[in-house]
C-alpha cells in the first residue's frame, strides 16, 4: 500500500493508541458520504488495517458519485480500491436500502456540513441527517448491527449560556426558522432517532458530537470555512483575508486525533448516548489560528481584514461567540489528543503541498 508520509504517519499514530482492533477483524461496515472530509480518512485507517495490521475487515463505502471515490480511494491511494475487502456503492440514503450483505457496524457520515449549503440547499441539509439518518437505522435493526456511530455537531447546542465549557447534558436554545438551524435541529432529530431506536430496539447507536476538524483531507478548492480558506491562502503564498475581526474561538482538532476518537466510540461508546469530539487543549480564535497558518510557509504572509461581500452564500454561526464543548467524557474512554494546532496545521499543510 503506498501512503503519502503524513497519512502513513497518521495511520501508525492511530493504530499505535492500542485499543481493540481485533474486535473489527471479519466484521463488516458500512461508511456512509465516504469521499467526505472525515470518512475519507476513516476509510483509509480501516483498509490500513487490512493491508498493513492483517485485520480483516471488510469497508462498503457509500457515495453518490463514483468519480469522487475514485479519486480518493484509487488515485491518491493505491491498494485500496483494489482490495478484495473494499467495496463502493452509490445507493441512496434516503430510500429503503436493500441487497446489501450482512453489516456489523454503520458510521454514517454523509451531510452537507458546510455553511455554504445552508441558504442555497437547505432541504438537501436537512434530508441525509433525517431521512438518511431513519433509513441506515432501520438498516441496523434489520442486520442487528453490533454498533451505529452517528456524525452529529457541536451546533445542536443552540445557543448556550455559559462562560465556561458546555457538556453533553447542556443544551441552548435554536430558532427553528433561522436559516443556518437547518443544519443544527436537522442533526437534533438525527439524534433523537438514534436515541430512540436505542431505547425501542436495542441498537448500540453512539453519537459523535464533533467540532472544528482539519487536516489533509480538507477541501481547500470548495470549502469555505475558515479553516480551510486559511490553509488555502498559505498553500498560494497569498496573504491571509479574515472577513470578521477573528475574535471568534473554536476548539481544533486534528483528523487523526478525531478519527481515533471515532474508532474508540464505534467499538467501546455507550448506546443511546453523545460524546463531544473536540479539542480544547487548543481552544483559539480564528485570529490566533490565522498567524499560526501565516507563519507556515518559508515566506511568513500577511493577516488583513476584509468586510465579506453580502452576495456571498456563506453562513456565520453567531449563536456562540465562544463554541467550546468539552471532552471530558470521551477522555473517560481512555481517549487523548496528541497534536497540537501548530503541528496538525503544519502536517496539513506539508500534505497538500506535496500532493
Amino acid at each position: 500500500m503506498k501512503y503519502n508520509k503524513i497519512l502513513w504517519e497518521d495511520m501508525e499514530n492511530i493504530y499505535e493508541r492500542g485499543y481493540d482492533w481485533a474486535t473489527l477483524d471479519g466484521k463488516t461496515i458500512l461508511i456512509t458520504g465516504a469521499y467526505g472530509m472525515l470518512a475519507t480518512y476513516i476509510t483509509y485507517f480501516l483498509m490500513f488495517l487490512n493491508l498493513e495490521k492483517a485485520i480483516a475487515v471488510k469497508v462498503i463505502c457509500q457515495g453518490r458519485n463514483i468519480d469522487k471515490a475514485k479519486k480518493k480511494f484509487r488515485d491518491r491511494v493505491s491498494g485500496i480500491w483494489e482490495h478484495p475487502n473494499f467495496c463502493f456503492m452509490d445507493f441512496d440514503i434516503r430510500m429503503k436500502i436493500n441487497n446489501l450483505p450482512h453489516i456489523d457496524y454503520i458510521i454514517h457520515a454523509a451531510s452537507l456540513a458546510s455553511p455554504q449549503y445552508y441558504t442555497k440547499q437547505p432541504v438537501e441539509v436537512i434530508e441525509p441527517n433525517v431521512l438518511g439518518s431513519y433509513q441506515l437505522l432501520s438498516l441496523a435493526k434489520e442486520h442487528r448491527c453490533d454498533g451505529f456511530l452517528f456524525f452529529s455537531t457541536s451546533d445542536i447546542y443552540g445557543k448556550v449560556e455559559s462562560t465556561g465549557g458546555f457538556t453533553e447534558s447542556m443544551m441552548g436554545c435554536m430558532d427553528p426558522l433561522d436559516a443556518h438551524s437547518c443544519y443544527g435541529e436537522s442533526k437534533r432529530l438525527g439524534e433523537t432517532l438514534c436515541a430512540a431506536f436505542y431505547r425501542e430496539y436495542g441498537i448500540r447507536t453512539v453519537i459523535a458530537r464533533i467540532g472544528h476538524t482539519y487536516g489533509p483531507t480538507m477541501d481547500i478548492e470548495n470549502d469555505p470555512r475558515s479553516f480551510a480558506s486559511l490553509m488555502k491562502c498559505a498553500l498560494e503564498g497569498n496573504d491571509i483575508i479574515l472577513y470578521s475581526d477573528g475574535m471568534a474561538k473554536r476548539p481544533f482538532c486534528y483528523i487523526a486525533d478525531a478519527v481515533a476518537a471515532y474508532m474508540l466510540l464505534l467499538i467501546k461508546g455507550r448506546g443511546g448516548e453523545a460524546y463531544n469530539v473536540t479539542n480544547t487543549e487548543q481552544f483559539l480564535s480564528i485570529r490566533e489560528l490565522a498567524d499560526i497558518i501565516a507563519a507556515i510557509p518559508n515566506k511568513k504572509l500577511s493577516v488583513k481584514f476584509m468586510k465579506r461581500n453580502v452576495s456571498d452564500a456563506y453562513l456565520n454561526n453567531e449563536l456562540n461567540q465562544e463554541n467550546r464543548p468539552v471532552e471530558e467524557k470521551l477522555r473517560a474512554l481512555g481517549w487523548d489528543t496528541q497534536y497540537n494546532a501548530k503541528e496538525g496545521f503544519r502536517r496539513t499543510y506539508e500534505y497538500l503541498v506535496n500532493r
